[in-house]
């Protein structure tokens, strides 16, 4: 995301209204590596000298999850994790330093069927829990 207006085209583009709340959490969001908790959002914003309250963070990134602008990373207990929406993928999580890492979807989800009618399959979350490659070469050495 380059300019304000991008942000602002993208947040109009889901059916919300682009204030200025929603433009500087989104554009955060976008320049924060991996995979960020709403506190990491308003932690970026305050150090930029924005005033801005956490609750509404929370809300903003509700709003996007909501529509579909941004996705929550599955990564079981602990703070939520968002990323802007994009083609499926699925995570990784390292049980021994607790880093998240996107793993490129391995099936069609399109495709996707379950043995029992529970209804319509819209999205899918797959969670790979081990250890990663750094704390795998720490744990040999």
């Amino acid at each position: 995301m380059n300019h304000p207006s991008e942000a602002a085209d993208q947040i109009r583009d889901t059916g919300l209204r682009a204030t200025q709340a929603r433009i500087a959490v989104l554009e955060t969001l976008a320049e924060l590596d991996g995979h960020p908790t709403a506190d990491d959002v308003v932690r970026r914003l305050r150090d930029r000298g924005a005033s801005v309250a956490r609750a509404s963070v929370f809300n903003v990134l509700d709003d996007f999850a909501a529509s579909g602008l941004v996705t929550v990373a599955s990564a079981g207990p602990g703070a939520a994790r968002y990323e802007l929406a994009d083609e499926g993928h699925d995570h990784f999580v390292c049980r021994g330093c607790g880093a998240i890492q996107d793993v490129p979807r391995t099936f069609d989800a399109d495709d996707l069927s379950l043995d029992t009618d529970v209804g319509r399959i819209e999205t899918t979350h797959i969670v790979y829990r081990g250890l990663c490659s750094s704390c795998l070469a720490d744990s040999e050495t």
